[in-house]
């Protein structure tokens, strides 16, 4: 072989080499929405046991202007849920719902009210998103995409976008689009966006954040939360504990008014 063959050799393996370990990189790279929902389940817990869940109870605390409000929490798998605080030694109730009206405790009046139809309606048709939007999406109707990758907070992300069925605001219907953030390593999401459509921020874009997941009794949550506007301020939320398939008083969803 000549010396310009043997150049010519060197060449064509170095190009092999590089053109295999590209393809590899980009094979790495190349994930489905599909895979990065079932990595998510399985890193979290398995999915069957998510579905299996029955119901959860957390307890947490929130800062607000540096006094410690405690929060109580329930959601349960047919759809009955409440939020409670308690402010200076009163329960206030927001976002009761159980399982036909959804109510609310009025600050000013102390006395449930009932939310509109159209707010329950809306309401009722997330019922068959407990615990997660993303289990069975495809039955539900609703329509996943993956857009790219996004860094959030320092941290390389999946953006998944979800469609669910449309809602009504003020009488028109309006699309149900949600922003997902998965980290590319755990695969869990740790933050979430999507358009406030009503009240004085409506059009802006509301985004959650979630961290510090732990296991209780074998699925994984996180226990670190925050709520508010995405590039403005936002509200940190503190899970102190969750209990898995709790057992509730069945009155604190009825709904007090005649």
């Amino acid at each position: 072989m000549s010396y310009n063959q043997l150049k010519i050799m060197k060449k064509l393996k170095f190009f092999v080499v590089a053109l295999v370990a590209a393809t590899s990189n980009l094979a790495a790279q190349d994930v489905t929405v599909d895979e990065i929902i079932n990595n998510y389940f399985e890193n979290t817990g398995g999915l069957e046991n998510w579905k299996a869940l029955k119901g959860i109870k957390m307890s947490a605390k929130i800062n607000q202007g540096g006094l410690e409000i405690p929060l109580e929490i329930v959601q349960l798998a047919d759809g009955r849920q409440y939020t409670k605080f308690n402010f200076q030694g009163t329960d206030f109730y927001q976002g009761v719902f159980d399982g036909e009206t959804l109510w609310s405790i009025n600050f000013q009046s102390m006395k449930a009210e009932k939310s509109d139809q159209e707010a329950t309606d809306n309401f009722k048709l997330n019922l068959n998103d407990f615990p997660d939007s993303f289990i069975d999406y495809k039955q539900k109707g609703y329509s996943a995409e993956l857009m790219g990758k996004e860094t959030i907070d320092g941290a390389e992300t999946y953006k998944v976008k979800l469609i669910k069925e449309p809602i009504m605001v003020n009488g028109e219907e309006k699309e149900d689009v949600s922003f997902y953030y998965f980290d590319t390593e755990a695969f869990v999401p740790i933050a979430q966006d999507s358009e406030i459509k009503q009240g004085p921020q409506a059009g802006a874009i509301g985004r959650a954040t979630q961290s510090d997941f732990d296991e209780v009794e074998g699925l994984y949550f996180p226990f670190s939360l925050t709520q508010g506007v995405k590039d403005g301020p936002s509200q940190p939320i503190t899970i102190e504990s969750i209990e898995v398939n709790p057992e509730v008083d069945e009155s604190l969803f009825k709904y007090p008014g005649g």
